[in-house]
């Protein structure tokens, strides 16, 4: 028997506590950035609800991989990017696809003499910049903690030599950081928790 579970709606339709996945579902369906998750007590779960989100979505406790994605937790209505790089450096290009049903949302390249870190920075700052133009304040998921770190810092920190063949993908980083010194946004930018949840939805499928 499927132990218990709580599920905790932070944004949906009717915010609140649900006993089943069901209730939880007819809350989020439909609903652009839900924020929700499951617990597997009661208590634990009125606490999240009454706290903050992003201190308990995000976290490995009690997500799974494959099609419970949304019913565990993973947020619904978020991005997910990825990088692929054929060599390093090779053949270099990146994707963002919607993690309710993986449809691309866009993809860039192949650019020659590129890396995967700098694949997944310029992806994360793609769907940064569409969010905004867009006016979504969807979550972003990355699988790359470099990358993360770069866009905080609003620097790409490669080690990477600029040359004649890589030139457009130079031009990409340099609007990429110019982007992030003139912009601010709202997108909480999370790590992909792939141990639990399998492969990001934007993998390229190329491992």
């Amino acid at each position: 028997m499927a132990a218990k579970k709580y599920y905790v709606v932070w944004r949906g339709a009717t915010p609140g506590v649900y006993t089943t996945w069901d209730e939880c579902k007819a809350q989020v369906s439909g609903h652009d950035g839900a924020l929700y998750k499951s617990f597997s007590s009661l208590e634990t779960a009125r606490k999240a609800f009454s706290g903050n989100p992003w201190k308990y979505i995000g976290s490995a406790k009690n997500n799974v991989s494959g099609k419970k994605l949304l019913a565990e937790g993973v947020i619904s209505g978020s991005l997910a990017v990825d990088a692929a790089c054929s060599g390093n450096p090779g053949k270099m290009e990146y994707r963002g696809v919607w993690v309710d049903d993986y449809t691309e949302v866009f993809r860039v390249g192949p650019y020659d003499d590129g890396t995967n870190n700098i694949g997944e920075f310029l992806a994360i700052v793609h769907a940064l910049a569409l969010c905004k133009k867009e006016n979504r304040a969807v979550a972003i998921y990355s699988d790359s903690v470099n990358a993360m770190k770069w866009v905080k810092k609003k620097k790409c920190n490669t080690k990477l030599l600029q040359t004649s063949a890589n030139r457009p993908v130079f031009e990409l980083i340099e609007r990429a950081e110019k982007w992030l010194q003139e912009n601010t946004y709202v997108n909480p930018i999370l790590k992909w928790n792939t141990e639990h949840w399998g492969e990001i939805p934007a993998d390229f499928g190329r491992k």
